[in-house]
């Protein structure tokens, strides 16, 4: 094989591979402390290869009042249901919505004093499988896949997947009630407000899945800005028996945390495998 030749096939498969791992999504607060008796914040939410530049699709979500619909061909995913949560633990809607070719925005009003929190939830159930040599795929509800399983299907497997995209903003003193957790899917508990994170210094966090400790899972972080660096910056660490997991700050900025599950452990027929993530953007100040 001539050089150029297998240099085509290795950029071709990288090509292939890539892109799966480097698409991530987000949302980034204009702020997340503020004060003031009257503090709003704007939220970018888009998925991209950089982290918070908008250069490849916008996050389609709903809940947040009037959107418009400029680039459906963009992400034709059903849209995300956008949960705001008040200090006291009330549901609010985002205002001003709107989905552009990049990015969707919207506005939120922080009327209470306290910590919100801006969450993004889903679960599904995704089966492939084989028939007459073929691959198929099929996407619904856990009582309905029988019904939608080819008779002649082979290799059939079935993941249960969680996702859970999470943000904090405190106007005044932090509270807590946000952190509340449902014992479903892959969660984080702060031991250290996630508004009160500073350079140099170190946050402690719990992961639990389905309530319980999500123990040696990779948590992964890196700095926003990647666009202008030559490296990823990224810091790769792992829970411990209890679920904990310690971070220091390397400076101030802006962070996208990611964890993931994928195990087949204690999953239960007819499901063959299970797969959970958590993300989070976080504001780590200067000191």
């Amino acid at each position: 094989m001539n050089s150029i030749l297998k240099y085509a096939l290795i950029a071709a498969a990288l090509g292939a591979v890539v892109p799966a791992h480097a698409h991530r999504a987000w949302m980034l607060p204009s702020a997340t402390v503020l004060s003031g008796e009257d503090p709003w914040i704007t939220v970018d939410a888009a998925v991209s290869n950089n982290l918070f530049n908008f250069e490849h699709f916008p996050l389609r979500l709903s809940g947040i009042g009037e959107t418009a619909s400029a680039n459906k061909a963009a992400n034709e995913r059903t849209p995300s249901q956008l949960q705001i949560t008040a200090p006291d633990g009330t549901q609010l809607a985002g205002e001003n919505g709107n989905t552009g070719r990049y990015r969707t925005t919207f506005d939120v009003h922080l009327i209470q004093k306290g910590t919100y929190k801006l969450a993004l939830e889903n679960a599904r159930l995704m089966a492939t499988y084989t028939e007459n040599g073929e691959r198929g795929r099929w996407i619904g509800e856990l009582e309905d896949l029988q019904a939608n399983l080819p008779g002649s299907a082979d290799d059939i497997e079935v993941v249960q997947s969680n996702s859970r995209m999470e943000v904090f903003v405190t106007s005044g003193k932090p509270t807590e009630t946000v952190f509340q957790t449902t014992g479903e899917g892959l969660e984080i508990t702060p031991l250290t407000h996630p508004n009160d994170l500073y350079a140099g210094e170190t946050a402690e966090f719990v992961f639990t899945i389905d309530g319980e400790p999500a123990a040696d899972i990779d948590v992964n972080i890196i700095p926003g800005g990647n666009r202008y660096r030559d490296e990823l910056g990224e810091m790769t660490l792992k829970t411990n028996a209890d679920g904990k997991v310690d971070i220091t700050w390397p400076a101030a900025g802006m962070y996208w945390l990611e964890a993931e599950l994928d195990t087949t452990e204690g999953v239960a027929p007819p499901v063959t495998r299970r797969r959970a993530s958590y993300s989070a953007t976080l504001e780590v100040m200067a000191l």
